[in-house]
């Protein structure tokens, strides 16, 4: 005789959340040791889909390589597209070279340019967009989607809510980003005034590797900040 299945108990999704706590804590303690022994790196954000060919793949390179020769390594999400761009950069240049993978149905596998000792994945975006922060000394930003727009956005927040020390924030590619900059400046600065005109001062728009290097000299030679950790 067929037995219906019932639906898992209040009490039964309860004790399934208090294990995953341990899974979180084991992402945070690799991350933590793995991370903590890498330096100085900066991270570079972008799109998945972007292709080899693509304009902004090979900028992302040229941007890896030159971070990587003013002494800086480079993290990534790990996977495809400008990650891999920005991987292939720093492993051509001979510097470090970081991949946090996440664990995703679609689009996501690592790179072949992250250091084998250095790639990391992730089950938890909130865990790795963690590991991104705290051994982050600038976010480079080049054209991408969601999960782009994501971790810039979260990277702003907490800088203007003084969570974490202010970095800079490049972002990479006029014909993308000024779009979005003169809608923030429009709106939520002037007309609606839910920002304040000092939250955009840490927010740079370039188009090449050179102004993205100059920014991030500049920036450490007047604050002369350590590394996160």
């Amino acid at each position: 005789m067929h037995r219906e299945q019932h639906p898992k108990s209040w009490n039964e999704i309860k004790t399934n959340d208090s294990w995953a706590i341990f899974k979180i804590m084991g992402e945070f303690v690799n991350g933590y040791e793995k991370l903590s022994k890498i330096g100085p790196c900066v991270s570079i954000f972008g799109s998945a889909r972007t292709k080899p060919d693509h304009k902004y793949y090979k900028l992302a390179v040229d941007v890896a390589s030159k971070i990587v020769e003013h002494g800086y390594g480079v993290i990534t999400g790990g996977g495809p597209g400008i990650m891999e761009a920005g991987n292939k950069g720093a492993h051509t240049a001979g510097g470090t070279s970081v991949g946090l993978n996440i664990e995703l149905p679609f689009e996501q596998h690592d790179n072949p340019y992250i250091d084998h000792d250095k790639s990391l994945d992730f089950d938890y975006f909130f865990v790795r967009k963690v590991m991104f922060v705290k051994y982050s000394q600038g976010f480079v930003v080049m054209p991408g989607g969601f999960g782009t727009l994501d971790e810039l956005f979260e990277a702003i927040t907490l800088i203007q809510t003084n969570k974490i020390e202010k970095f800079p924030i490049i972002l990479v590619g006029t014909d993308f980003w000024e779009g979005l900059l003169d809608w923030v400046k429009a709106t939520l600065l002037d007309k609606f005034e839910n920002i304040s005109a000092k939250d955009l001062d840490l927010i740079h728009l370039v188009d090449s590797a050179d102004e993205v290097i100059n920014i991030l000299n500049d920036f450490y030679e007047e604050y002369r900040l350590s590394p996160n950790f």
